[in-house]
Parts: structure tokens; sequence; C-alpha cells
């Protein structure tokens, strides 16, 4: 376990996934073996979204390959690269075509491994500020690697009655919970304020969209997307690629509390 500490914030950081962001004695991160999910923070690379409809195959330029929902970086292990007092360091490493083990398999699907037709580094920063953590990711491969990406992170709820700020709407955990298990879209967006017992402040550099994912009335997934694969009228997956020119290409998400 990695710890960051900054004047009253400190970090917690188990294998690369954020398990812990305490301001002033409030804890902002949902925690593990709480109801809702098992997790705390994950990525999805290099799909954003279900695959089972297309038989967990994704057309790139370089062909097939075989995903699971969310893309494979997930069944991947971050190795530290730097830790400091305020700032840690964490990557991962893909070799094209490898068969990854599909974690999934086989009680929540058919494939038992997973591969993707690209090398690929993924790193992930947190950077710990005054009333501010900031998480950046540099993707970087070959040129004209297709991906998408989103980060999903999850936050402890308080209040009964928690809403969402975003460009023109306030959304309420009401409206999130009934759109279930596809996440509600939040389209065109690079800010969104968590209004719960106190305010969370989201930020994005690069991703452009959010979705909002709960089951629960005690945390909130806020996801940073580049990509919705769950709207009306979407057609293949693929269609929702960006792809590497200049590596790393780099995507920011800074979580700024009122503490």
């Amino acid at each position: 376990m990695e710890l960051l500490s900054l004047g009253n914030a400190i970090v917690k950081i188990d294998e690369g996934e954020l398990v812990g962001y305490v301001v002033g004695g409030h804890e902002y991160i949902h925690q593990k073996g709480s109801p809702g999910w098992r997790s705390s923070d994950t990525e999805m690379f290099p799909i954003i979204g279900p695959t089972a409809d297309a038989k967990y195959q994704v057309e790139t330029p370089k062909g097939i390959a075989i995903q699971d929902q969310h893309g494979l970086l997930r069944e991947l292990a971050y190795e530290p690269i730097s830790i400091t007092e305020d700032t840690a360091i964490f990557q991962k490493k893909y070799m094209a075509r490898t068969q990854i083990k599909n974690s999934k398999y086989p009680d929540k699907s058919p494939k038992a491994l997973l591969y993707w037709p690209y090398d690929f580094k993924f790193q992930k920063k947190f950077q710990l500020f005054k009333n501010k953590l900031e998480i950046t990711f540099l993707v970087s491969g070959d040129r004209d690697t297709p991906f998408m990406l989103g980060y999903h992170p999850a936050f402890k709820l308080y209040a009964k009655d928690p809403t969402v700020i975003t460009n023109d709407r306030t959304i309420t955990l009401p409206e999130i919970l009934a759109v279930g298990s596809r996440a509600l879209q939040v389209p065109n967006c690079t800010k969104i304020i968590l209004m719960d017992q106190k305010e969370i402040h989201i930020e994005t550099e690069g991703f452009g969209n959010f979705m909002l994912w709960t089951e629960v009335p005690n945390m909130l997934c806020i996801e940073p997307i580049t990509y919705y694969p769950y709207a009306e009228g979407q057609k293949q997956l693929h269609e929702g690629f960006q792809y590497l020119y200049e590596a790393p290409k780099a995507f920011k998400v800074s979580i700024q509390t009122n503490s």
C-alpha cells in the first residue's frame, strides 16, 4: 500500500488502484466491501462498453481482437515506477497479440483468453496538491493504434439526496439508478460537481464526456470517457475509436474538494 500526503490530505493506493482519498478526515472514495462495487477505481481500455453482442470480437485495422467488457487493461498488473511523498507513477505494458487470461471466465464470460493486435504502454500518475488530486494517464504505442479510454472511480456518498451538476442540468441519484447497468450519458462535458455532504469538483482534459453509474445509494461512479457505447442508434463498437498520432497521448482528471 502506497500513501501520499500533503497538508490535511492522504491518498491510499493499492497496486495502482485509488482506494482512499481523505481530506480533513473526510473519505471521498468508495470503500471495498461496502455495497455497490468490489473495486474503488479502474480503467476501461482499449474498449469501453459491452462486447457480448459482437461475440467478443472487435474490428481493428490489424484484424479482429478478442475483448471482454471494458477491455483487457484491467487484467494486467501495474508496476510501480516512482513513489515520492506526494506523487506516484505506475505502468502497464502489453505486447501485441499476447493472450491474457480473462478473470470473468467461465462464470461471466465464454472467453478464456483475450488479446489486442497492438503494443501499448499505459501510465497512471497520481499527484497530490492542496485540496486537489490530479490523475494523469499517458497512452503510448505505435502510430495509428486505435483505442478508447475511460476512468472509472467510485465516490462514497453520505447525503440522502446527492446531486450531480453538469454544464446544463442537475441530475438526481434516482435518475442515475433508473438507467441501471448501461450508465447515464453526460455528453460534451469536461467538468462535473458532485453535491453531497461535501462538494467534489471533477475536471478533465482529453476525455470530453462522462457517464454516471451506480446501483446502490451509498456510492456513485463518475466516469470520464472518450466514447459512450450505449447510445441509441449506435452501430459498430469500433466506430468509437480514436487513434494515436503522436505518442504518448495524455488524459487528465482533477478531483478537487472543499475540505
